[in-house]
């Protein structure tokens, strides 16, 4: 199984028009193909006049499932030019649909696949990318006299500080890549004269903003 995938960060709708051809693209995150399908479907609901409602989706964390639909357009110049983005960005567990309203000029086959294409591309800019990865979450515990200057050093270390809890002695929980958790515990010994405690939380799937896993 992969360790890191990426997704669309929300549902959302960005609107481009190209020689007077409007072009609402549509964005969700989705976990199941009926999902996808379902959010289609909705799509469809909510523009009835609009000619052509051309999707793709990927699915799972290795982006096994692919789907995608020219919905009426001249075959190979919508669904396959979104697919393409979504595949080219790395993203999955995200369902894109292109609804077009025709606007009286013909775009030709290269004009579609760059419309279709660019729609989903600037729609991706607008609604933003989630990133998740798998990681060993660690909790350590620690005096509240060492609290706070620990939590300043795991914010600046390669370490994820996933979350905080402040009881008896305040816990961190802190998520750990492959191949990380032998130089975190010496690191974490140097940073606290090794009165730090730490327990395994095991491996779970942690989001944040593409570029930076945050908690």
């Amino acid at each position: 199984m992969a360790d890191r995938y990426l997704s669309v960060a929300r549902e959302g709708v960005h609107e481009i028009e190209i020689k007077r051809s409007r072009f609402l693209c549509a964005l969700a995150p989705v976990t199941s193909e009926e999902a996808a399908r379902e959010f289609i479907a909705a799509r469809r609901r909510a523009d009835p006049q609009a000619r052509h409602h051309c999707h793709a989706f990927v699915l799972g964390p290795d982006g096994r499932t692919r789907r995608s639909s020219d919905d009426g357009e001249p075959a190979g110049t919508a669904g396959t030019p979104m697919l393409e983005v979504l595949r080219r960005r790395e993203l999955t567990d995200t369902v894109a649909v292109v609804t077009r309203y025709f606007g009286g000029v013909l775009l030709g086959a290269g004009g579609l696949i760059r419309a279709y294409g660019q729609s989903v591309s600037d729609a991706l800019e607008v609604v933003g990318v989630l990133e998740h990865r798998r990681l060993s979450l660690v909790e350590v515990a620690v005096s509240y006299d060492r609290a706070g200057r620990l939590e300043n050093d795991l914010r600046a270390s390669p370490y994820l500080l996933h979350a905080t809890r402040f009881e008896e002695q305040a816990h961190f929980e802190v998520g750990l890549a492959p191949g990380q958790a032998g130089t975190f515990a010496s690191w974490l010994a140097d940073q606290t004269n090794g009165e730090a405690t730490t327990s395994s939380l095991g491996d779970h799937w942690i989001t944040g903003p593409s570029g930076r896993v945050t908690g």
